[in-house]
């Protein structure tokens, strides 16, 4: 596990994914899984987007003006409202148009309703961005940095579940037996060993 993924998790044990089950209507365990799936795949479509130059610039500055990590001081608060952060933005600019197929992948992946996945997926992705910021700040990373930084935890990711990569860009049949979904689970189950 990464170190970014690692922040999340431990932000999230304890009532938090409680609470995210509930709002759902889904299990405990479904719920931890699906954010375990979640967690990556934004993380991997942030350092996809921020390989480029100018995607390296956008992120940084849109950490720089909303995401500082605070997220995680009021984390019970923020899980009662995720509208108040805006997490369906963060998601169009970090899926684009793979968003509805990625979303139906995490509800088929998790026996959850797409609608539910998308849901989660709204809400996590301004932990991500908060997770994001906090390293950001702490290590005082300009553009370049914030670059490397995600291409380094790509790498982590990679090497860890080397299949989890391919979960992003099309969350396509590995094995081609014709469902993604024993795929996507046995890429997260390897990648949070």
């Amino acid at each position: 596990m990464n170190a970014l993924t690692q922040v999340i998790t431990q932000q999230l044990a304890g009532g938090a994914v409680s609470t995210i089950a509930q709002r759902f209507g889904i299990s405990e365990t479904t719920a931890n899984t699906a954010v375990q799936m979640a967690v990556p795949l934004i993380l991997s479509a942030l350092a996809r987007n921020a390989s480029q130059p100018e995607g390296a610039e956008s992120l940084h500055e849109a950490i720089n003006n909303d995401h500082d990590g605070s997220i995680f001081d009021n984390l019970m608060g923020y899980l009662e409202n995720p509208q108040s952060a805006n997490g369906a933005g963060i998601l169009g600019h970090v899926f684009g148009g793979q968003r509805p197929a990625i979303e139906n992948n995490l509800a088929q992946a998790t026996g959850m309703d797409p609608n539910a996945a998308g849901g989660l997926l709204e809400t996590v992705a301004p932990m991500v961005m908060g997770a994001v910021g906090q390293a950001q700040q702490q290590e005082g990373l300009d553009a370049s940095g914030l670059s490397n930084l995600l291409a380094t935890q790509q790498q982590q990711a990679q090497s860890n579940a080397p299949d989890v990569m391919g979960m992003l860009g099309s969350m396509l049949d590995q094995n081609k037996d014709g469902s993604a979904m024993d795929d996507l689970q046995s890429m997260a189950a390897r990648f949070f060993k």
